[in-house]
Order: structure tokens, then C-alpha cells, then sequence
């Protein structure tokens, strides 16, 4: 009876996310929150908020940052990422927070991550956390540094949690700077993954 009252909550909750329209540029725009995934997805993946790309066609880093997330780092096909049962794909931001002044996009609000990312990440219970970006690894472990996390392996509710920088182009000089995360972090976070990934084939 409990599992099929949480599967039941658990729908609630992404309908409630999928109808979800209390920004208001998503409503200028048509938008719909972007994730994907379900109760026995894993994998349990957050960034920070689509791009404006991945709004227009619906799909989790669709993009250059998927690009390089997909075939560089995790070195995955599209069919497995996209794989409800493999992914939950979420974010602190659900839509595309606009471009900032500067470089990059707008910081993307939280009140999203307050209001749906605390509920699924009460729901879903996955093998394995993956972190992305400095937003996303700030809200999860606010006290301790990103470069500590991303060279560091946490815990959360009693499973690691790996995290990532932002596979963005715009991250090159990170990346350029700490040659050790692509030489001997991230295949060890790779290594993870498909241990995983190869049990579910």
C-alpha cells in the first residue's frame, strides 16, 4: 500500500511540475519545465536550468553542455541517457532563467528547487547522485567549496553523490586550470556510472 500511494504522490507532484507557470517569462514564452525520470530512475542527475536551446526543443542538454556531458564525460549513448529508468534528470531552475548581463545565463532561482527538487529528492532513491554546476552543488552542500566537492566524493541519504563543473564552452579556463578532473576524476566518476549502467543492460 505504500508504494503505490508514493507512485501515486510522485505523479501528483510532476503533473504539478509539468503545469507548473509562476514565472513569468515561461508564461511569455510557452515554455514547459524541463526533467525527466520516475521512481526507479538510478540515476538521480542535477544541474542548474536548461538553456534556451533545450527549452525550445524539450529535451535535458540538448545542447554544446550536453554534447560534452553525453559523449566526452559520461561517454553514454543518447538512448541510455534519455532512459526514464536509467535518469532522473533534474535542476535547481526548471526553465531557461534568461542571459546575464555578462557572460553566461541568469542565476536560476531556487524557489523551483524549494518547491519541487526537496519533494523528488524525498521520492525517487537512486544508486547514485550526480552533481552539475556551482548552483546546483551550492544548494545541495552549502558550506564547502566547489572545487572540494567536484575533486571529493559526498554522501546523501546514505548514497555517493559526484560532482561535476558545468560542461558549458564557457567553462573552458576551469577546465584548462584543473587538468585533473578530465585525467583522473571524471573517468573515475565514468567508471561508477557504467558499473551501473552495465547491471541495468
Amino acid at each position: 500500500m505504500k508504494k503505490q500511494e508514493n507512485f501515486t504522490k510522485f505523479e501528483q507532484l510532476k503533473a504539478q511540475l509539468l503545469s507548473c507557470c509562476i514565472c513569468p517569462r515561461q508564461q511569455e514564452e510557452g515554455w514547459h519545465p524541463i526533467f525527466q525520470g520516475d521512481l526507479r530512475s538510478k540515476i538521480f542527475q542535477i544541474s542548474q536550468a536548461p538553456s534556451r536551446r533545450v527549452m525550445e526543443t524539450g529535451l535535458p542538454f540538448n545542447d554544446a553542455s550536453g554534447r560534452k556531458l553525453k559523449q566526452e564525460w559520461y561517454q553514454i549513448s543518447d538512448a541510455q541517457f534519455y532512459d526514464p529508468q536509467l535518469f532522473y534528470i533534474a535542476s535547481i531552475a526548471r526553465c531557461y532563467p534568461g542571459k546575464a548581463k555578462g557572460s553566461g545565463d541568469e542565476r536560476p532561482p531556487v524557489r523551483c528547487a524549494e518547491l519541487y527538487l526537496k519533494q523528488e529528492l524525498e521520492f525517487v532513491q537512486p544508486q547514485l547522485y550526480i552533481v552539475i554546476g556551482s548552483y546546483a552543488a551550492q544548494w545541495l552542500f552549502p558550506q564547502i567549496p566547489l572545487e572540494t566537492l567536484i575533486f571529493s566524493t559526498r554522501s546523501f541519504q546514505g548514497k555517493p553523490v559526484y560532482t561535476l563543473p558545468h560542461p558549458s564552452p564557457l567553462n573552458r579556463k576551469w577546465l584548462k586550470d584543473h587538468p585533473d578532473f578530465e585525467t583522473n576524476r571524471m573517468p573515475q566518476i565514468r567508471a561508477h556510472l557504467h558499473s551501473i549502467l552495465l547491471n541495468e543492460s
